[in-house]
């Protein structure tokens, strides 16, 4: 993604769910099949073309090396995402990181950082976060 190139807020979406799954440096096929059902069924993603996707990953992976880009990634999430879709963003964060059935000390860190970075109620964070493990448990 050039910098003179916006991100939209499908993009904003998309990069939340790519840095959880980077987060842990171990991006899974669970991580990613979800991440690719939710683009596919989502009304939010109805319109989005779905060649961003890798350039948006490229752009939050190539901000995971620098000194302060996890910094630099939320700036661009919060420039592109309408504060309605804060929630949003929180609920497919969890949905991706609880997708492997694995929550490491990396994820739950990005997860904290996200509700912090989003302003997400603490009530509410707990609630996504139950739905997400309620939705990903296996037996």
């Amino acid at each position: 993604m050039r910098p003179e190139t916006s991100m939209t807020a499908q993009d904003a979406l998309i990069a939340i769910m790519v840095a959880v799954s980077a987060s842990d440096e171990n991006i899974r096929t669970a991580e990613l099949v979800t991440i690719e059902r939710m683009v596919n069924h989502l009304p939010i993603f109805a319109d989005y073309d779905v060649d961003r996707i890798a350039v948006v990953a490229q752009t939050v992976f190539d901000l995971f090396e620098e000194y302060e880009g996890l910094d630099a990634m939320f700036g661009l999430v919060r420039d592109a995402l309408p504060e309605k879709l804060h929630e949003t963003a929180y609920v497919l964060a969890c949905d991706v990181a609880a997708s492997d059935g694995r929550l490491g000390e990396e994820e739950l860190r990005l997860l904290a950082e996200i509700r912090y970075e989003l302003n997400i109620d603490r009530l509410a964070g707990a609630a996504i976060e139950r739905a997400a493990r309620a939705r990903h448990m296996v037996l």
